[in-house]
């Protein structure tokens, strides 16, 4: 079951995986409904966002995701010439994921949603590699963005909690962001539904 799965999700058989157009039209929907929660419910989602940086409930919650992914992930890849060391690895994962969730509880939440946001930008790639659509573009644009901040709140979590400080600091940072992610969501959805 997961072996489809992956396969699915990183297009390994001859028949492809996830398509542009479903890919789109959930990053599409997804774009929109974060950013109208944090349009229409402004306190409320301003305060998650700035109590979630030191979350741990969150934290274990998103690691414990990643965690199941990436363990499918292993399993399964091509590790070329590394191949031998898959077996090493799938017994490392799991004491180093019980470790983390024991001795990193500061930003353990940042640093588990960097881990998703990694991940997640793979199958976006994959679902928009080698599209004949210029228009397939909007999604890797997005999920280099999403692979830089995911890779800043892993190493350096604290740029999250610094990001929303400054975002909230002023009325108008939070409207212009919360408009840029609809406008950019609400075009990802239309090309999706028209183009691809």
């Amino acid at each position: 079951m997961f072996h489809d799965l992956y396969d699915y999700l990183y297009h390994q058989n001859t028949t492809g995986g996830i398509p542009l157009k479903g890919t789109g039209i959930l990053v599409g929907l997804f774009l929109l409904l974060v950013h109208a929660w944090a349009w229409l419910k402004r306190r409320e989602s301003q305060a998650f966002l700035q109590s979630f940086p030191r979350n741990y409930f969150w934290g274990v919650v998103l690691l414990s995701v990643g965690f199941g992914w990436g363990m499918m992930a292993l399993s399964y890849m091509d590790m070329g010439e590394f191949f031998f060391l898959r077996s090493y690895m799938l017994t490392i994962v799991p004491i180093a994921f019980v470790l983390v969730l024991l001795y990193v509880r500061e930003f353990l939440a940042v640093r588990a949603l960097g881990c998703l946001m990694l991940l997640v930008a793979g199958i976006v790639l994959e679902a928009a590699y080698l599209q004949p659509q210029t228009s397939r573009l909007l999604l890797p644009v997005l999920a280099y963005v999403w692979i830089i901040a995911g890779m800043f709140f892993v190493g350096m979590p604290y740029t999250m909690r610094d990001a929303v400080t400054w975002v909230i600091a002023k009325p108008i940072r939070w409207t212009a962001s919360v408009l840029a992610g609809l406008v950019y969501g609400a075009l990802v959805l239309l090309v999706a539904v028209v183009d691809w």
